[in-house]
């Protein structure tokens, strides 16, 4: 199986390529916090799934120690995506708590929340991705018994084609309020893919809704996260080799906040800042590894809610 990095128009992939194989990383990256003893988020399935994947190199950060002694370790004991999986867990859980009971995973990936979270049987969970990926996902788990807590629907569709139509053919009520989750995704979006993806939201989403993001309050330092990426390559402990990360990132800057989009459209805004804002929120100081953190500074997270 490869790795490559290079898009092209109409491409493709599974959990052990291309943005496919980024999802196999993020779920080796929960498995790691899973096993902390003061863990953020717990993802018992995250090492299930890299192991079933059978993917050497992420299966090589499974036994990354997070010590910080190596460039390859001091990336583990960085908990951005623990943070980050907590941030949209506490999203989930509020949600529902608030009455929501269609939650919608827009790149869902090795996403696991219809099966870890401690959700009613009567809320519906739509994951999004492509159909490779789902389907890997799907029977991994049934596999080995696990079944999810709620109600689950795959929707195989890519997100550059009229997923709002798949979307509503696999159950969706407009009509009614639903939770959705931006997580990981818009770096690989172009800028004008994400005007559609948060123009597509707001046409679907009723009053009583909600969202959350990960999203850019400003440029990416792209030359930045390369010369880190070539850094952690270099490594004789890095198990990912030449695969690189920023290949895949879209190179277009000029997008827009999607929080000031969505204010103009008449949603209530809550910021939750950096990751490292983020972090110490939750107690965390280590959030991103040492002398990385003015390349986070353009990420932010916030939720929001259309009032009903």
């Amino acid at each position: 199986m490869t790795t490559g990095s290079a898009r092209t128009d109409g491409d493709t992939w599974d959990i052990a390529t291309s943005v496919g194989f980024t999802a196999l990383l993020v779920a080796a990256a929960r498995a790691l916090e899973n096993d902390r003893a003061d863990a953020l988020a717990r993802d018992p399935y995250a090492r299930v799934l890299v192991e079933a994947a059978g993917e050497p190199r992420a299966i090589a950060m499974l036994d990354t120690p997070a010590d910080g002694s190596t460039p390859m370790s001091a990336m583990s004991a960085s908990r951005h995506l623990g943070v980050r999986t907590r941030f949209f867990d506490d999203h989930v859980r509020d949600a529902v708590a608030a009455g929501v009971r269609q939650v919608v995973i827009l790149a869902s990936g090795l996403d696991s929340r219809a099966y870890r979270l401690d959700l009613p049987g009567d809320v519906d969970v739509y994951e999004l991705d492509q159909p490779a990926v789902l389907a890997f996902k799907r029977e991994t788990l049934s596999a080995r018994g696990i079944r999810p807590a709620a109600g689950l629907h795959a929707v195989p569709v890519d997100l550059r084609e009229d997923w709002p139509a798949a979307l509503r053919s696999a159950g969706f009520d407009g009509a009614a309020p639903s939770a959705w989750l931006v997580e990981g995704l818009l770096p690989y979006l172009p800028a004008q893919a994400q005007v559609l993806l948060f123009e597509r939201i707001v046409e679907l989403a009723a009053p009583g809704s909600r969202v959350a993001v990960e999203g850019q309050t400003g440029p990416l330092d792209l030359e930045g996260f390369r010369a880190l990426a070539d850094r952690y390559s270099s490594s004789p402990d890095d198990p990912l080799g030449e695969f690189d990360v920023t290949a895949l990132f879209a190179e277009d800057q000029g997008r827009e906040d999607p929080a000031e989009y969505l204010a103009r459209e008449d949603w209530s805004i809550t910021r939750s800042g950096s990751p490292i804002d983020l972090g110490r929120a939750y107690g965390v100081e280590t959030v991103v590894p040492e002398g990385t953190a003015h390349l986070n500074a353009a990420i932010g997270y916030f939720t929001a809610t259309l009032p009903g």
